[in-house]
């Protein structure tokens, strides 16, 4: 409620109030039989007006009002901490029902957010479960199959002994990556993993990691391209062996979808003090309703397909962990059928 509407509202009270003191003078009057003068009634109301307006004005700016804000304060205190100060409680009387109005619905916009989060972080909850037994379960019980198959009789077979163990193997391997990607992302979300923050060249880094999955890459005919030659190193701020992550990561990502005979470019460029790394692709690209999940935990596009290459459907989610640790972030853009690009920025240096 407005200040100049609780204004209105005591001179309504206060005219209300004299009035009636008025007409009970002058039923008096008529009953008693007392002579009726109306100037005197008239003074009367104007003094009973005054009165009134004095006393519930007092009353309500010097009782109510100051109850009220202290009650609207200490909802900002308890509860909208964070919150700028509203102007009025600095520049000029603060109208206590108008701020309690807004506190209140404040705190009411707060807990139903709170509330939808917890409704969604609950779902997620269950889904990431589901996923981590899904993920899990799936090579141990290759792994028990391979070697329920060898003791009963299977290791005595020269054609398939060697043939399960190296599957079993290539399982187990499997359940290791996910556990390690697993314990660095709880580390990159607790705070409990150090960054080794220093200088580095990225365009160098960059040409490294290419030459590591080169033969990757060729199994497809995918090209590993640089925008330029870039004959002058661009040096960064960051922490190389994490970087040195998110990229294989992007790039292995869009070697695995990217279609036979493309090719995979990344492009480094220098933005205020920032430098800007780009990883795109010609690929299968990705549809818009999976952009917004893709960087959750075991989200996977297509979930046959991303198993049968061997990912543990983490890569992406430490990709964004790792940035957020460096106060970074990464973005996405995809068209199906032309392609997807990465976008991510490190701090720059000379």
């Amino acid at each position: 409620m407005e200040k100049r509407n609780i204004s209105v509202t005591i001179i309504i009270l206060s005219l209300i109030n004299a009035v009636i003191i008025a007409l009970v003078m002058f039923l008096l009057a008529y009953y008693k039989n007392y002579p009726i003068n109306i100037d005197f009634i008239l003074f009367s109301l104007f003094i009973a007006f005054l009165g009134s307006f004095f006393v519930i004005y007092f009353y309500y700016y010097e009782v109510v009002n100051k109850r009220v804000v202290d009650l609207s304060e200490k909802i900002r205190t308890t509860f909208l901490s964070k919150d700028i100060p509203l102007k009025q409680n600095l520049l000029e009387e603060a109208d206590g029902l108008a701020q309690l109005d807004e506190r209140v619905n404040q705190l009411i916009d707060i807990r139903e957010k709170e509330r939808m989060q917890f409704e969604n972080l609950d779902s997620y909850r269950k889904e990431y479960l589901g996923n981590v037994s899904h993920e899990l379960k799936t090579p141990i019980f290759n792994v028990q199959g391979y070697i329920d198959t060898l003791i009963n009789g299977g290791i005595n077979d020269p054609e398939i002994n060697m043939d399960y163990l190296k599957r079993a193997d290539k399982s187990i391997d499997r359940i290791i990556n996910i556990i390690d990607d697993l314990e660095t992302i709880t580390q990159l979300e607790s705070g409990e993993m150090h960054l080794e923050m220093e200088k580095f060249d990225i365009t160098n880094l960059c040409k490294d990691i290419y030459s590591q999955l080169e033969l990757n890459a060729a199994k497809t005919n995918i090209s590993l391209l640089l925008t330029k030659k870039y004959d002058k190193p661009i040096y960064v701020i960051a922490d190389k062996f994490r970087i040195r992550q998110v990229l294989v990561n992007l790039i292995t990502n869009s070697i695995k979808y990217g279609k036979e005979n493309g090719k995979t470019t990344i492009n480094i460029s220098n933005y205020n003090d920032d430098v800007i790394i780009e990883v795109s692709d010609n690929g299968m690209g990705i549809e818009e309703k999976h952009l917004p999940r893709l960087f959750e935990r075991f989200y996977r596009i297509d979930k046959g397909r991303s198993r049968e290459q061997g990912g543990t459907g983490l890569g992406l989610a430490i990709v964004k962990h790792i940035l957020e640790a460096h106060k970074k972030s990464i973005h996405v853009e995809s068209v199906v059928g032309k392609g997807t690009k990465f976008t991510f920025s490190l701090k720059a240096t000379t």
